[in-house]
């Protein structure tokens, strides 16, 4: 089914291990878990989602515009997962500058036998893991400058 409403983007996702990676920022198909080797089109709109998705019906609900991207310590000890995520998260806000954003911590486990138990994902923000705010700053710092 192609159902483009106005405005709205097309784009095609391949979906294997190493896309996740190489997504450009502002598109919310990394996901960690992608699987199979097939090109999917896929109708979005300005917010990046599809055109399909239903819209909550309350003016004031929305679905928003800020992509996360999950960060992901898989082990099977939890609190080594933790330290590391600690870790993790104590080394990237001193390399941001601040404090990065992050919107859920979510802990799962799988049973598969060869695989770490827990999986420990932090839900952070695209633009903080780019870098955007160090580069807001180094522009800011280049017109303070000139």
């Amino acid at each position: 089914m192609n159902h483009t409403a106005p405005g709205a983007r097309t784009c095609e996702v391949t979906r294997d291990a190493g896309v996740a990676g190489e997504l450009p920022l502002g598109d919310a198909f990394g996901v960690s878990e992608l699987a199979s080797e097939k090109t999917i089109a896929l109708d979005l709109d300005e917010a990046g989602v599809s055109v399909d998705l239903p819209r909550p019906a309350h003016s004031g609900d929305q679905v928003q515009g800020v992509p996360y991207r999950p960060v992901e310590f898989r082990d099977d000890d939890l609190p080594a997962a933790l330290e590391r995520a600690a870790a993790w998260l104590r080394s990237t806000q001193e390399w941001l500058g601040e404090p990065v954003d992050v919107i859920a911590i979510h802990l799962d486990y799988d049973d598969t036998e060869g695989t770490p138990y827990y999986d420990v994902k932090l839900l952070c923000n695209e633009e903080d893991l780019a870098g955007a705010p160090i580069a807001i700053r180094e522009q800011q710092a280049g017109g303070a400058a000139g």
